[in-house]
Order: C-alpha cells, then structure tokens, then sequence
C-alpha cells in the first residue's frame, strides 16, 4: 500500500491518508455541538466519556474535574492522535508530519511567554500546554515557573527559538510589547519549513509547501492586522518570508490605513471567502469575527487540497487542523458554560 515518494526514503501516504480519513469521520459534528452547548461542563464531560474521549477522561476523572478535566483530556487526546500519525508514517511523509507538529513547541513557547508576561499562576499556564511537539513537556512546565520573561527568554538558549528570541528580547524590553517575541517564534518555525519544502510543486512535499504559503500569509495577515495604525509596531520587521499574497514592502505601505489594508484583502485571491468577515471588520472593527474566518479558511483550503492530491500529505493536514478545532470548540464551549454566556454567544464563536 506504498506509492513512490522522494528523495527521503519510501513513503505510505495511501496508507496514512486511509487512516486519518477515518479518524476524521469520528469528530464531533453539528448534532454533537447543538448538544454540547446546552450541557454544564460536568455534563459535557459525561459525553466525552462516552466518545473517543473515554480513555482520557477516565484516566484523568481521579485528579481533575469540570473544565479542567475537560481541557486535560483534550490536549492529551489530541497529542495521542497526533502521535499515532508520526507511528503509522514512513520515509518523507513522517519527516514532513515531524516538522508540522513542531507548530506546538512554537505554540506552547508562546503559551508560556504570555502566561508569564500577564503574571499568570503556573497552573494557568500549565492548562494551555499541549504536548504535541518535540520539546519535553516537563521543560515546558518547568518554564511556566520562571518569574519573568527575559528568564524564560535564557532558558531557551541552545532551542531552535533561542537565537532568534535574544535578538527581539531587546524590542520588548524598550517597549513592554510581547509581540516581537511571539513573532520571532513564528517566523523561526515557519521560515525553517518553507526553507526545507522548497521542492517541485507536482511532488508530495510540494503540495505541502504550498499549505505552508497560505499559513504565512495568514499569519502577515494577521499581524498587519494588529499592527495597523500603531505607532509602535513595525509590520515589515515581523514579516515572515513564504507567503504569496503580499511582499514586504506591500504590506508596509497598506499597513499605514487600515482601509486600505481591507480592501487588498477585498480584492485578492481570499477575498471571496472572506468577504462576511471583511464586512463585519469594516462594521465592528472587531478582529475576533476576522480570526475565526481565516481558521476556517485555512482548513477549507486543506480540504480541498486533500481533494486533489488525495494520498499526500493533504489528508493528514486537513485532520490535524480538523481536529485542532474540535479541542478549540469543546475547550470554548466548555469555558463559555462556567463564564455564563447564553447559548447563541458560544455559538458565536466556535466554527464548524
């Protein structure tokens, strides 16, 4: 069940893809949210325990319970599915999925720099780990005890982030703003992987590189985004090489009015699928409805990427942010149940 693969070794993307189809076709849908956000957490938490879910909410029932509970059994669900991928993967197809759930040691990184930057309690910060990535969980939470972030920043030489974190730490000491720092992981991470998918567009790993394109300029997006307008934020120094929307020096200039940044997003290639979201922008000013249209917009564009080159690495992409979105869904269901808010709220903010 092999097909040929690259330079890398042989790879079983037939194989993979099979698997993760069928694991994608036991996530949660429409029936199982209209439930989930008329339950209390406690209840919520009975559900999972009588889905794929049972195995971490019985193993973690005895210590935690609630949302806590809830959020536990996600995370490590999650990285146990993850990890069956990276087992059943051979030859270029594993080294290609390796790389991609590296995105967790950036993500968990960050996790922590943030707890510690709002002086959040370990425990906070511990909840948001997912142990997903290569860097040992143990390393992560035993950051989450550091008192300030010039310490987490220390504790990081000698990691793939280190050199770059050292560089931003003198911005965000001159202005208290974490956003240098956050956007030097970001753009050690996916620089890193853009630089090793530089292959023909036809073969496997092209099509990955391709995925990886519209990562980046979702996250320039982003940025510019939150840069616009402000006077302490340079978008061109945060700027990640490898997208296709926009250059550097495009978007430092469309940077400078938000308007004008809206209306380039209007008219480029994502500008169908997010047209309600560049309406609501433009209404609100809120960037909330704008984040989960490009969440959505990243996992339509691996669906229909995965319809195209069906045994690459398309399927196991398309799974892994399929699923990444059911944690996030039942984790904000979940946290929307304890703050209280009404059932058309959370509803608001989960994307199926």
């Amino acid at each position: 069940m092999r097909t040929g693969a690259e330079s890398g070794g042989s790879s079983n993307y037939e194989y993979v893809a099979a698997r993760v189809r069928a694991r994608k076709a036991k996530l949660f849908g429409d029936d199982d949210y209209r439930k989930l956000v008329r339950m209390s957490p406690n209840e919520i938490a009975r559900f999972m325990e009588e889905s794929e879910y049972s195995e971490e909410i019985n193993r973690l029932g005895a210590r935690h319970e609630g949302v806590d509970l809830i959020e536990y059994a996600l995370y490590d669900n999650m990285a146990r599915h993850f990890s069956d991928i990276v087992r059943w993967s051979e030859g270029t197809l594993r080294e290609t999925v390796v790389d991609y759930l590296r995105s967790y040691d950036a993500l968990n990184v960050k996790t922590v720099l943030r707890g510690v930057f709002t002086d959040a309690k370990p425990d906070e910060i511990r909840v948001d780990l997912i142990p997903a990535g290569e860097i040992d969980e143990g390393f992560l939470e035993s950051l989450a005890e550091l008192g300030s972030v010039e310490e987490v920043v220390e504790e990081l030489e000698g990691t793939v982030f280190g050199d770059a974190l050292e560089e931003a730490l003198r911005e965000y000491e001159d202005d208290d703003v974490l956003l240098p720092l956050e956007n030097a992981v970001d753009r050690t991470f996916y620089e890193g992987l853009i630089q090793g998918a530089r292959v023909a567009p036809e073969s496997p790993r092209g099509v990955y590189r391709d995925f990886l394109r519209s990562e980046i300029d979702v996250l320039n997006v982003r940025n510019a985004l939150r840069a616009a307008g402000s006077e302490k934020v340079d978008v061109g120094e945060y700027f990640i090489e490898g997208g296709d929307l926009f250059s550097r020096s495009e978007l430092e200039r469309l940077v400078e009015n938000r308007e004008e940044l809206v209306e380039a997003l209007r008219g480029s290639e994502y500008g169908n699928e997010l047209e309600e979201a560049i309406d609501e922008l433009e209404e609100t000013g809120s960037l909330v409805e704008f984040d989960t249209a490009l969440d959505k917009l990243l996992m339509e564009f691996a669906g229909s990427m995965t319809n195209r080159y069906p045994n690459s690495v398309a399927p196991v992409i398309s799974y892994i942010l399929s699923k990444e979105r059911e944690v996030q869904n039942i984790r904000g269901i979940a946290r929307g149940k304890e703050a209280g808010l009404t059932v058309e709220e959370i509803e608001e903010e989960i994307v199926i």
